[in-house]
């Protein structure tokens, strides 16, 4: 854990003992052993991965290839309320189950230079460290946690990688008001999925604020408004800038069968040295009948005038613009994505196929396209999945390379 964070929790935990001198130790310990809850999960999971590489001409030279066979072991403690407060560590480990790691970590892992890149660093971190407060209406955390908002699209955990992505800082939600949840966060710290060790890319050094607020009072849907105002200490250039976003969301609802969302925000730069803004737009809708489902959308990550391309650095990415996780990173010129989502349920799995066509927001580059195939089944107290991304290149010129991957895991809990 990173000194802030240490720094953090002591600090608070002196202040909650100091506060209240009249209960006893004995209260206090009793407290929080009582509803006290402790758990462990396992995730197995090999992927596979081929991708292009290309020559100066943009012709195919050869092939990058790489395989993982890891597990994440994770022990988390949640501990009983003693007077509001409380506490919650999580710890996780990473391991490669042969002898050998056969796959890059990040851009920058100087190992294997020739292989593909799987962000799955092999380690032993803390996940999860932090002291909570919670009343009828409030709950604060101070220290090492987990933030999701809404659907992941800007502030996520990246759960799919077996290192996932966690904040140091405070984070405030607050229902006081009927039908509204409110949600502030300062972050001082992202633990990102490339693992500490790997320099320039475990760790998000920030000052940034984060604010979401969401009304359900309608019959027809929620309505979610958003400010994150993101300072970065050490921007990497291929995540994006600091800057401030601004957006609105609608999730509605027609009938029981007809779900849709709609979204719009704006992005500008917040004392960058290079000034840029560019939006960002979202329509979706899916129709659900019996075991089947069908679902078309629409995803706009604009452009500056090919200068710069709207940036999500805190998404849970793989979520979004296919699983093949090609554009992590939005291109300056801008990302479409025009995608349709075809789930069907049986024999108690979950089954679905998605396809994506990719384009250029700004000229008029083709960035190919995409299948993403998976099914899901439960079986006892293991869930089993198997995924499979198959990305064609378009345009020779924009360097964007076929790819397959493909996973299968075993997730269960304890």
């Amino acid at each position: 854990m990173k000194k802030n964070t240490i720094h953090l929790l002591v600090a608070a935990a002196s202040s909650l003992l100091c506060a209240a001198p009249s209960i006893s130790a004995k209260t206090f310990t009793e407290s929080m052993q009582q509803g006290s809850v402790i758990k462990v999960n396992f995730r197995t999971r090999y992927e596979d991965v081929t991708e292009d590489v290309l020559n100066a001409q943009g012709n195919k030279s050869g092939e990058k290839e790489a395989n993982a066979w890891t597990t994440r072991s994770r022990l988390s403690y949640q501990s009983g309320a003693w007077n509001g407060f409380g506490f919650t560590a999580e710890m996780d480990n990473v391991s490669e189950m042969t002898n050998e790691v056969d796959y890059r970590t990040a851009g920058n892992d100087p190992l294997n230079t020739n292989k593909a890149i799987i962000a799955d660093p092999i380690g032993t971190e803390v996940n999860q460290g932090f002291i909570s407060y919670t009343t009828f209406n409030n709950q604060i955390k101070y220290g090492r946690q987990r933030l999701i908002l809404d659907n992941a699209r800007f502030i996520g955990n990246v759960g799919w990688r077996q290192n996932e992505q966690t904040y140091d800082g405070v984070s405030l939600t607050n229902k006081a008001i009927r039908y509204t949840n409110f949600t502030y966060a300062y972050i001082k710290n992202v633990n990102r999925v490339f693992g500490e060790a790997n320099a320039g890319l475990g760790d998000l050094n920030m000052n940034s604020h984060v604010l979401n607020a969401s009304y359900t009072g309608f019959d027809a849907g929620k309505l979610i408004g958003y400010a994150y105002l993101l300072d970065v200490e050490n921007p990497i250039a291929q995540f994006g800038l600091t800057s401030d976003t601004f957006g609105a969301r609608w999730q509605g609802t027609v009938g029981e069968t007809f779900t849709y969302n709609l979204e719009y925000a704006a992005q500008q730069d917040a004392g960058a040295k290079q000034a840029f803004d560019a939006d960002y737009l979202l329509a979706e809708g899916t129709y659900t009948v019996s075991r089947y489902s069908i679902g078309l959308g629409y995803e706009v990550l604009g452009s500056d005038n090919g200068a710069y391309g709207f940036a999500t650095p805190l998404a849970t990415l793989h979520a979004f613009n296919g699983w093949a996780d090609k554009f992590l990173a939005t291109p300056k010129d801008g990302l479409e994505d025009k995608y349709v989502n075809l789930g069907v349920t049986f024999a108690g799995a979950q089954a679905l196929v998605s396809y994506h066509k990719y384009d250029a927001d700004f000229g008029s580059a083709d960035y190919g396209d995409e299948i993403d195939l998976s099914i899901s089944k439960k079986v006892g107290a293991v869930v089993w999945t198997a995924k499979y991304a198959q990305y064609a290149m378009g345009d020779a010129a924009t360097k964007i390379t076929d790819t397959d991957k493909f996973w299968i895991m075993a997730d269960w809990n304890f």
